[in-house]
Order: structure tokens, then C-alpha cells, then sequence
């Protein structure tokens, strides 16, 4: 208990922290299109007209006191338009290959290495299942990975031996942020002019939001079906904690800051509420925005079948939101048929493992002189590597820093993409990776691009870049602290069990007498020592994003919002994902967007025996992020803690075999990482 009481002592810096996902929507996402995703600039496509800046990134303009509040709206209006009008879109389309570079491509085929090889005419068949890490991957390590997931549709898209892709999309554990990032994937993809067939068994929200987006989209007629709609809980341990004697001593600064709510309350705060509604009704709204585009059907039609409760697959098809009733085995002769093998023949495929080890150079996708680094930060943030650290699942700072340090240093980089999936965690490594970035983009350009989520410390990090891209609903803001200390008083009297303390100096028992309750005067320092924390996050946050720090007042109190709702705040640049944000950093760099890059991951994986082991051991036992990272929490020491809590957004249907105790424990858990 000791360790659990340190894990929210104040002296301890601030944890910047978030555990939501999110839904987003590709509508309307890009404003003017371009022939070149630049993520991938060595295709070479011709690009279209070059883009003016016509308003500041982050200008605001508050010098009139007389604006009434139409004005302000409208200002605000046109400087997110203007603010995104600044950059280039990233959005790819499909070039052909002249016969010279179809001639090249095959003869690095023919020399290609055994396991790289791929029959001709063969379908890539992928499965979108459970947790897709924004990490690279080894070999040796187990599950999904947003870049090679991306990279695989890319050289499929450009491969004359890949006929298609066949995609199982089964129940998904992500953020919705990935969830979009992937659906973009499938839609670039079919510019290709290449199949790409869709099969569902488990039909949610996040599944059906990829299926959809196919050409086709199959199920078998014993498949559920769970469009039911879009909830949120929160959980709370005040009751709890109260019928075992167990009093949280909660200073949170914010209204909107409800990390300490679950520790504390027995219900939701109004605030709170408030926040979680908008949250749910941005996410609601883009799923049904985006299966419209994709369905074709009106955006009315699709909330009334959503309302009917429909659990029959057969209504799926009568509406057409699928193709067909299928089994597998029966999707897999029909493309048989469709690619003309005979019926006794195996279909011929290759899958995401052995496809991922597929280089782009034999393909011609291999970049040019030019490099951009980029820079994966994924996970809780700490100072330091803890005893049951595994490769990937943690931002170390003084592992990044190194990293960092090692970009600004090298002339080879024109310029930097820091990648941010994060919910935040200590305060004092996120200050330390913010000055550190900041830094780096003293030196050369430094875009921030946010995944699912880039909240309290996660955001802490991205302020410091030169511009921020986000996507549509990537959960972030959440500029607020929270700090917390238990009083065991009532519970140590239950049991029988009396501690002592001794102490020299006015405020020693502040962190460790928890057998009683704070003194008035130290109740006064625990709020105010939460009260610097959380304004030197704010006054930064307004610093980095050239605001005033009464602007930045209205957008802090520890409120999370949509990509969306920040960049219309300023909290956010341009909305898009990691290729927009490869554009603006070729645009940054004076690199012309038609130029070919190479983009340098400084964050490969490990391939040292003791991390390869740890992988391989995470992956058979299956406690990477379960009791791993409790013991990770519960030995991590001190800290003031600014972290968004863990707000879990949930379709009906999923987790159906989970106990509610399960439940309340998971969801409080996720709410400390």
C-alpha cells in the first residue's frame, strides 16, 4: 500500500495521462487533393498547384474588446480554415508505372531472397484483430503495426504479383484514431485498381467502419451484428473506498480534470458530463458521416436502421450495407473464380507476416537523399526504464531524449516527425522531452502527428513542434493536473493496525503519514503545489501555441476534445494523419513535394536477446499490458499527476463475458496509464 500511496504523492511530478479511444471520419478531411500521398514521395507523381500561406498558424487576434461573440466565432472560424489551408494535404493517388520502371521492378523481383518472393497473382491476405500498436515490430513479436500495416497496403497497391487484398476484420481493441488512419489505407488502395474484399464475422462500429470502406464486404449468415450505437462510462471508487476506510485526498486544477473524480466521487460531476457528451456526440456523428460517404446511403437513413436494433445480418444485406451471405471458404471460391484458378487449385495468397518482410526497394517504393527522421512515442510516459519495461510499450524519456538529441545533432535530417500515441504520464519527463523537442525545432522543422491519442503529457510533448497535425477525433487537450494521497486512518482501525511516525520538519508527513488526514497547512501546500503544475503546463501551452494565457484558460481546465474541436481552438495545426504530416514537413524543409524521400525510423525495434525474450514472453503469457503494467504502476514513484482518465468508449455487445467488477477494475486501471 505504501508504494500505491507514492504513486500520487505530490512532490512528485506531475503525470500527464489518457486512456480514451476515439472514432473519426474521412469526410471532407482534405481540403485540395494532391496526386501524391508524399509519405510515400518516391513513386514521383506530378503534383498540382503549389499551396500560399495566408494567415499566421496561430495568430489570434484579441486587441478588440468590443468583439461581440459572432465575430469571435468567425474569426476563429477563418483561422482554422487558414491554418489548414497553410499545408499540404498528403492525400495520395494511384500512378501508374512506365514500362522502363515495370521493367526495373521485375528484375529486383527475380533477385529478391526466397522468403520475399510472392507468387504472381497472388492475394494478400491480412486480419485486423484486438490491440494494432503504432510501433514497429520484430519478427519475434506478435500482433499488429500500424506502419507495416500501412507499408503492406502501399506495396500491394504498386505489386504486379498481388492480384488483391482479402481482409478479415475481426473485434477491434484500438482507438479510433488508427481505426482511421487504416480505413485511409483501404480507400487509397483502391485507386490502385486492385479488389480489396472485406469479411466479417463480429460486426461493430469500428469493424463495419472498415468494411464499409472496401469494395466488397461479406459475412457469414451466423455473424453478429452490434450497430447499436456508441456508449461511454465512467467509473467511480468513492464508495468503494468509503466501505473500507479508505479517504482520497484529491487536489485536481480544472473543472474539467475528472482523473480524480473516479478515486473520489460515487457519481459523474456536471463537468464531466458535459465534456463525455460532446466527446460521444463528435464520435457518433463521424461514424455516421463516414458510413454514409461510403455506403452511399443518406446520412438520416443510416442513423434509423442504427435505432431499429438490428441483430439480423440478413437486414444488413437487405440494406445493402453488405455485398453478400457468405462463409470464408465461400468468398475464398468466389475470388478463386474471379482471378481464374481452377476449382481444385489453392487460392494463391501471401499474409501480413511474410508480406511485411517484402522491401519497398524491390518494388521501387525505396526513398531518396533526402531524410526525414521520424520518431514513435507510444505509451505512459516515465523517467526512466522500469524492471518489467517491454520494448515499445513506454515512453522512456531518457531513451527518447537520446533520440531527439541524436536528430538535432545529424545534418542528415532535414527534418523530424514526432509520433504521439500517448495518454501522458510523469510530468517531469514529458517537461524534459518538451525542451528537448523544442530544441530540435530551433535547428529544423518538427511536426507533431497524433494518434489515437496525444493527451496531458502526450500533448505536453507535441506543443513543442512547429506544428501539430491531428486526427478528426484524436483525443487530446486535457491541460490539467491532479494529485492524490489516501488517509488509511479508518481502514488501519478496521483491521487492527497502528503505524507511527516520527518526523523532523514542518511538512515531512506531508507524502507519508497516510494514517491520518492533512493538516490545514498542509492541505494548503498539497493544492498548491498542484496549482504551479498545472500553470506552468498552461502558460506553455499558451507560450507554444502563441496565445494568450486568458485565451488558453478557456481551452485548458483539463478538458479533452476531438482533433477536430482543438484545431478550431488552436490547440491543433492541420487534421490528417502521419502523411500530411510527412507533406508539411517536406514543405517546412524547402523539399519540393514531388521530391523523393527516405524516412528513417529511429525507432526499430530491439533485436537484443533480453528484449526479444520479453517480447516472446509478454506474447505467450499475455501479461504485456495487464499485470505487467500494474506492477508497473504500482512500483513507478512519485508525482504530481496531470493525466486525463480512462474514458472508455464501447459499442454494445463487446466485453459481453467480463463481470462488472472486472469491468470497474479495468476501466480504473486504464485510467492510470
Amino acid at each position: 500500500m505504501a508504494k500505491l500511496l507514492l504513486l500520487h504523492a505530490p512532490h512528485v511530478v506531475p503525470r500527464f495521462s489518457s486512456g480514451t479511444r476515439s472514432l473519426i471520419s474521412a469526410s471532407a478531411l482534405y481540403r485540395r487533393p494532391l496526386l501524391l500521398n508524399p509519405q510515400f514521395s518516391h513513386i514521383g507523381p506530378r503534383l498540382r498547384s503549389p499551396y500560399n500561406r495566408r494567415f499566421s498558424a496561430r495568430a489570434f487576434d484579441d486587441s478588440s474588446a468590443s468583439s461581440s461573440a459572432e465575430m469571435e466565432k468567425e474569426k476563429q472560424d477563418q483561422l482554422r480554415d487558414g491554418r489548414d489551408e497553410d499545408y499540404p494535404t498528403g492525400e495520395t493517388e494511384y500512378v501508374d508505372r512506365n514500362a522502363w520502371e515495370s521493367f526495373v521492378v521485375k528484375l529486383r523481383m527475380l533477385f529478391a531472397y526466397p522468403w520475399q518472393r510472392v507468387r504472381k497473382g497472388s492475394v494478400l491476405t491480412m486480419t485486423l484483430r484486438g490491440q494494432i500498436s503504432d510501433q514497429l515490430k520484430s519478427r519475434f513479436n506478435s500482433g499488429l503495426s500500424l506502419p507495416q500495416l500501412s507499408e503492406n497496403f502501399l506495396k500491394a497497391a504498386y505489386d504486379p504479383r498481388i492480384a488483391g487484398v482479402y481482409l478479415h476484420i475481426e473485434p477491434l481493441s484500438c482507438g479510433w484514431g488508427k481505426v482511421e488512419e487504416i480505413r485511409r489505407h483501404i480507400l487509397d488502395f483502391k485507386k490502385s485498381g486492385k479488389f480489396i474484399v472485406g469479411y466479417i464475422d463480429i460486426c461493430g462500429l469500428k469493424e463495419f467502419y472498415l468494411g464499409c470502406a472496401c469494395n466488397e464486404l461479406y459475412a457469414p449468415p451466423s455473424a453478429y451484428s452490434f450497430l447499436y450505437g456508441l456508449t461511454v462510462q465512467a467509473s467511480f471508487l468513492g464508495g468503494v473506498f468509503e466501505k473500507v476506510g479508505i479517504q482520497p485526498q484529491v487536489q485536481r486544477i480544472g473543472k474539467y480534470k475528472s482523473a480524480g473524480d473516479q478515486l473520489s466521487r460515487k457519481s459523474i460531476s456536471e463537468e464531466n458530463y458535459e465534456m463525455l457528451s460532446v466527446l460521444l456526440d463528435n464520435i457518433y456523428a463521424n461514424w455516421l458521416d463516414g458510413v454514409s460517404d461510403s455506403t452511399g446511403k443518406k446520412r438520416e437513413d443510416v442513423e434509423s436502421f442504427i435505432n431499429q436494433g438490428v441483430y439480423e445480418i440478413e437486414k444488413l444485406k437487405e440494406e445493402g450495407l453488405i455485398k453478400d451471405i457468405r462463409y470464408d471458404d465461400e468468398v475464398i471460391s468466389m475470388l478463386k473464380e474471379r482471378l481464374g484458378v481452377e476449382k481444385d487449385k489453392k487460392l494463391p495468397t501471401v499474409d501480413y507476416k511474410k508480406y511485411s518482410g517484402v522491401r519497398k526497394w524491390t518494388l521501387g517504393l525505396s526513398g531518396g537523399r533526402d531524410q526525414i527522421a521520424i520518431i514513435r512515442a507510444g505509451g505512459s510516459i516515465s523517467r526512466v526504464k522500469g524492471p518489467l519495461s517491454t520494448p515499445g510499450s513506454a515512453i522512456i524519456a531518457e531513451q527518447l531524449i537520446e533520440k531527439i538529441r541524436s536528430v538535432r545533432e545529424s545534418k542528415k535530417y532535414k527534418a523530424a516527425i514526432i509520433r504521439i500515441d500517448s495518454p501522458g504520464g510523469d510530468a517531469l519527463a514529458s517537461d524534459l522531452m518538451w525542451r528537448e523537442i523544442k530544441l530540435l525545432a530551433e535547428t529544423k522543422p518538427v511536426i507533431a502527428s497524433m494518434s489515437d491519442v496525444a493527451a496531458s503529457g502526450g500533448y505536453y510533448m507535441a506543443m513543442a513542434a512547429n506544428t501539430i497535425v491531428a486526427e478528426n477525433l484524436t483525443l487530446t487537450g486535457s491541460i490539467g493536473v491532479v494529485t492524490a494521497r489516501f488517509t488509511l486512518a479508518k481502514l488501519y482501525e478496521k483491521i487492527g493496525f497502528n503505524k507511527e511516525t516520527i518526523s523532523r520538519g514542518k511538512y515531512a508527513e506531508l507524502l507519508g503519514a497516510e494514517e491520518r488526514p492533512f493538516k490545514p497547512e498542509e492541505a494548503e501546500l498539497f493544492e498548491k503545489s498542484a496549482q504551479h503544475a498545472y500553470q506552468l503546463f498552461r502558460d506553455k501551452a499558451a507560450l507554444s501555441r502563441s496565445m494568450p494565457v486568458e485565451k488558453m484558460e478557456e481551452f485548458a481546465q483539463g478538458r479533452v476534445w476531438t482533433g477536430k474541436d482543438a484545431h478550431s481552438r488552436g490547440l491543433v495545426d492541420a487534421l490528417g494523419g502521419l502523411s500530411r504530416a510527412i507533406a508539411i514537413a517536406k514543405q517546412k524543409a524547402n523539399i519540393p513535394l514531388d521530391r523523393k524521400v527516405t524516412l528513417v525510423e529511429l525507432s526499430r525495434p530491439s533485436t537484443s536477446l533480453p528484449d526479444i525474450l520479453s517480447g516472446i514472453g509478454s506474447s505467450v503469457i499475455g501479461v504485456d499490458r495487464t499485470l505487467k503494467g500494474l506492477l508497473d504502476e504500482l512500483t513507478i514513484t512519485e508525482g504530481v499527476q496531470a493525466r486525463m482518465d480512462g474514458i472508455m468508449f464501447q459499442q454494445l455487445g463487446q466485453d459481453s463475458s467480463a463481470t462488472r467488477i472486472i469491468d470497474l477494475l479495468k476501466d480504473y486501471l486504464s485510467s492510470l496509464r
